[in-house]
């Protein structure tokens, strides 16, 4: 056997370097670089392989800096969000706080069911320098390391104690990766010491590989029950979810909707199935879904889900589906996700196989004429309203609606738009108008404030790679921008153009509104001076925070949209600059938190006190147990 002698990074490294996705006629690297941030942990492993093919085979792995360990994980999960899953980036980190860094961008990869690979280091296998800087210490059991913190937030997690061991766990990291049912993060933990531990590899390792994705075919059984289902339904409903646009089947679910006439609900992953004027294409459902969709979810006899967790969003917390004896036929790849919500009428299969499958079974289907004039009545009235919504008010400070109105108008069709958390993920479900199957990127499953510039940042680079120049537009509160920002300089750079609409509200738009439902009265969500007498932030001295002054220091370009009735008209005018411009470009604007979009008759449960001396959390609750009410312990 030929060997070939070399430290387990650089084995590891090269390794990764010959790894392919094969989905169909497209093959893609499955890692397409590695962002990494050096510390004594790491610097002379990985960061010297790295540094050795650089040198020696620049194209093999090619590495790229960061800010901030989490927002390299939010970067490799934006950027395999553009090529559907197939391909990814590796993150490197040093031990102790580097590693633990990293936790939030696991936790989001794998609740957004999204591949990236994470490589944090750790403290020494053999145990020689112990304890080492850096090192957490538990006198209960010295075997804990940092990185044990990755168990339970990622898909797969191994560490490297001894040089042999590389070889199964780097080809078990990789099936975890390229497995559409299981893919997550996956975490390969890798000790200083070991790093750098020379040994004799077989050169076949280090050869090209394959990994073809699964697309399983559903079962006959299963496949006949659900027509069944189907074909006796008077007023069936799809929900279309991520899985769709990772299977690359927007194209089935379009040819089966216009044949059949049934209507479209998307989750949030699921935005860019169909575009918005699609007949079928109702919006967003859920709690932050559209009237129309509501509407008719809340009397379909059955729901097709596609590709969907089902989170609560989805099911506005299992209120969304009224109809006493509706059924839910749930497609998904992953039996996890299938069989949720009881469902007895689970087809575990890829979503364009599946998808292909029905339209065969039940061709001739065809939903009735009064179903599909309700259909068409509640997409025109809520189109109204959305376009209500989106005209200038005029006002010094617009509201959020308006704001999403005009970066609507001023983009381009295949242009994509990137959100994450705050009041934004709902205003964009239920009015942004997808133009473009990867045109709409919520990352939703997990909420990550700080998420969008990271996010955005990789959703860049992943159309850059397939040869897209589309513009990505950031869409960011100041809340989630104080979180992490400082990407910006990664897209500085690099030469990464992105626009960056940061809207500035002084404070938590999102929960404010929901503080006040639950009958907190907004406490603690305005950025305020602190006020000593009452011994809280409920003051009206809003801080002197200079947001687009922070920006400039990154060295972006910066365009400030002024407080006045012109101010739409003057950020469509920024966004103009800012399309036409080769770099990156962030837009500051001013709004009102209190004006708010138009209401989808979504519910969302968020527990209110039992018992309260305050009035308004006693009214709260009074609220809250009525629209408990019409909420089902079980949907299936």
């Amino acid at each position: 056997m030929t060997t070939k002698r070399m430290t387990v990074s650089q084995a590891l490294v090269e390794f990764l370097g010959h790894q392919y996705t094969v989905d169909g006629d497209i093959r893609e690297r499955t890692i397409a670089g590695m962002f990494g941030i050096f510390g004594h942990g790491n610097v002379a492993g990985i960061g010297q392989a790295l540094a050795q093919y650089n040198a020696e085979q620049p194209d093999l792995m090619p590495y790229y800096q960061a800010r901030n360990e989490q927002a390299m994980v939010h970067q490799s999960v934006g950027y395999a969000r553009m090529h559907r899953r197939r391909a990814t980036f590796a993150s490197a980190a040093s031990v102790g706080p580097g590693a633990a860094n990293m936790l939030t961008g696991a936790a989001l990869a794998t609740a957004n069911r999204m591949p990236a690979l994470l490589l944090p280091s750790d403290t020494f296998a053999t145990r020689v320098a112990d304890p080492v800087l850096q090192q957490l210490e538990l006198p209960h059991d010295i075997g804990i390391t940092v990185n044990d913190a990755f168990r339970p937030l990622s898909r797969f997690f191994d560490r490297v104690q001894r040089p042999e061991q590389l070889y199964s766990i780097a080809l078990a990291a990789m099936r975890v990766l390229t497995d559409p049912a299981e893919t997550g993060a996956v975490t390969i933990s890798l000790p200083e010491d070991v790093q750098a531990e020379a040994f004799d590899v077989p050169v076949e390792f280090l050869q090209d590989r394959e990994w073809h994705i699964r697309r399983p075919l559903p079962e006959r059984g299963a496949l006949a029950r659900a027509v069944a289902a189907i074909r006796g339904a008077k007023r069936p409903m799809i929900v279309a979810g991520g899985g769709v646009l990772y299977s690359s089947a927007e194209d089935a679910l379009r040819a089966f909707v216009e044949a059949t006439g049934i209507p479209v609900g998307s989750s949030q992953a699921g935005g860019g199935v169909l575009n918005w004027d699609h007949p079928q294409y109702l919006g967003g459902v859920g709690a932050t879904g559209t009237l129309a969709a509501n509407r008719i979810a809340s009397e379909a006899d059955v729901i097709i889900g596609i590709g969907t967790r089902y989170s609560d969003f989805t099911t506005a917390s299992r209120t969304a589906f009224q109809n006493p004896d509706v059924q839910f036929v749930n497609i998904n790849v992953a039996s996890f996700d299938a069989y949720k919500h009881g469902t007895q009428l689970p087809v575990i299969a890829d979503a364009r196989e599946a998808l292909e499958a029905l339209a065969s079974e039940l061709g001739g289907l065809r939903i009735d004429a009064a179903y599909a004039s309700q259909i068409a009545s509640e997409k025109s009235a809520w189109d109204s309203s959305v376009d209500d919504a989106f005209a200038p008010s005029g006002l010094a400070l617009p509201g959020q609606t308006e704001i999403v109105g005009a970066v609507q108008s001023s983009s381009a069709p295949e242009d994509v738009i990137v959100q994450a958390a705050g009041s934004l993920p709902g205003d964009l479900h239920k009015l942004w108008r997808v133009r473009d199957p990867l045109g709409y990127h919520v990352e939703y499953a997990f909420s990550c404030m700080g998420y969008e510039i990271a996010g955005g940042l990789g959703a860049k680079r992943g159309a850059l790679a397939d040869g897209s120049d589309r513009d990505v537009i950031v869409m960011v509160g100041d809340g989630s921008y104080l979180m992490l920002n400082t990407e910006l300089v990664t897209a500085v750079a690099e030469g990464i153009k992105i626009i960056v609409v940061l809207i500035q509200n002084h404070g938590y738009a999102s929960i404010g509104h929901l503080s006040e439902t639950v009958g907190s009265a907004r406490f603690g969500t305005w950025y305020r001076e602190y006020d000593e007498k009452a011994r809280n932030f409920q003051g009206e001295q809003i801080l002197p925070v200079d947001l687009a002054m922070n920006a400039r220091s990154y060295g972006i370009d910066v365009i400030e949209v002024e407080p006045g009735a012109s101010a739409i008209d003057d950020l469509k005018a920024a966004l103009a600059v800012a399309k036409a411009s080769e770099k990156s470009t962030f837009i500051h604007i001013n709004s009102d938190p209190l004006l708010y979009s138009p209401d989808g008759a979504g519910w969302w449960d968020v527990p209110v006190a039992e018992v309260s001396t305050l009035e308004s959390t006693q009214h709260a609750r009074t609220e809250y147990e009525e629209l408990q009410k019409s909420q089902k312990k079980l949907l299936g």
